[in-house]
């Protein structure tokens, strides 16, 4: 088979991936089975097409993040407190492990900051479909253990947001500058939500044709500014849906008017982008080895923690909701290629987060393809 019929069935493939992950029950596997589809492209794709790709998946993340942070509905601040201090001492019990196998793995001290503020996060995107149709909870359990999820995800976006900083720049007073411009970004975010969640209705229901684009170019313009004010635009991206509720029109959310951009074309790309920047050598090497050991050695203590330390609430099974991270992982590996100084450290992050999330989203229960009702990919175009 010559390499241009390689590349025709891989690009076959790559178009079945939504639905076949729907047929077999677990639409979450898509973004894990991008990654996947990414590598086995690597070893055919040109640089310059590899480059393109790479430049193209940037704007799909941003969007990414965006829609993760819309899926977040933010409770009280009260309702986070009962939960808050477990989840410190869940994530505080992983550390020492975590630092350990990135000591083994060749990371700097705050690369293994970085390491384990993604490997302590939770994709709640990814698990929030098995968590509502997860059996055996009590309605105050299933609570708890969503707090729980968000509240991993928020944390471990703010940390990232920090040791990025601290990794790009070092210790000085141009970092505690950049600290107090995300602190600010933040928090014009936060005011300025109501006022933009209204243009953004705006935008929905006065326009028809151009809509998509328009709203799109909204996301992108708020994450330039908010990059101006020293918060990355992925970052910005996440907190501006985080502290907007959720928009509608004739039943349909904001993320399903812009899902023909971004999840059915842009979001895809970045975790192909991703696939083609790990070399197919790193997986069979000390790297790849290390991050199947880390993997492993997680979820091992994380059922310890579980069963004997910070019980998270149901069966073994509902600690399968707090294990996908890829987009958190991504997120600290999309960091490390950018800056290109470690990329072996963001291959094995990368790597890591990929072997968690596969298997947690495989052992979740399966939620019955009759149960399964549509899927948000199949929103109709605005």
């Amino acid at each position: 088979m010559s390499g241009i019929e390689i590349i025709i069935c891989l690009l076959l493939l790559f178009m079945t991936i939504p639905d076949f992950c729907r047929w077999i029950g677990r639409p979450a596997m898509r973004y894990p089975l991008f990654v996947l589809f990414g590598l086995a492209l690597s070893p055919f794709a040109e640089t310059s097409a590899a480059a393109m790709l790479v430049e193209a998946g940037k704007v799909g993340f941003v969007l990414l993040l965006f829609e993760v942070g819309l899926e977040i509905d933010l409770p009280s601040p009260r309702e986070f407190l009962a939960p808050l201090r477990k989840v410190l001492w869940w994530i505080l019990l992983q550390y020492p492990v975590i630092f350990a196998l990135g000591h083994l793995a060749g990371l700097h001290w705050i690369g293994c900051f970085i390491a384990a503020a993604a490997f302590t996060g939770c994709s709640v995107g990814m698990a929030h479909s098995a968590w509502r149709h997860h059996p055996g909870l009590s309605p105050g359990v299933r609570q708890h253990l969503l707090l729980k999820m968000v509240l991993l995800e928020i944390i471990a976006v703010v940390l990232l947001s920090v040791e990025t900083a601290l990794y790009e720049k070092g210790f000085s007073w141009f970092v505690a500058l950049k600290f107090v411009g995300i602190t600010v970004t933040v928090l014009i975010i936060s005011r300025l939500a109501t006022k933009l969640r209204t243009l953004f209705e705006l935008v929905i229901t006065q326009t028809t044709r151009w809509r998509i684009h328009l709203v799109v170019l909204l996301v992108l313009v708020v994450c330039a500014v908010g990059e101006r004010l020293g918060l990355s635009a992925m970052k910005t991206a996440f907190f501006l849906g985080l502290f907007m509720s959720r928009i509608q029109h004739h039943n349909q959310r904001l993320e399903d008017f812009i899902a023909p951009i971004s999840r059915r074309f842009l979001i895809p790309i970045f975790f192909v982008s991703l696939g083609l920047q790990v070399p197919w050598s790193a997986l069979f090497s000390h790297t790849g080895l290390v991050a199947v050991a880390a993997a492993a050695v997680l979820f091992g203590w994380r059922l310890v923690i579980h069963r004997r330390l910070v019980p998270t609430g149901g069966d073994d099974r509902s600690l399968l909701l707090l294990c996908p991270n890829l987009t958190i992982a991504a997120l600290a590996a999309n960091v490390l290629l950018t800056d290109g100084t470690s990329p072996r450290a963001a291959v094995w992050i990368m790597l890591t987060g990929l072997f968690m999330t596969i298997p947690a989203i495989m052992l979740m229960p399966k939620k019955s393809r009759q149960a399964t009702g549509p899927h948000p990919d199949d929103a109709a175009p605005a």
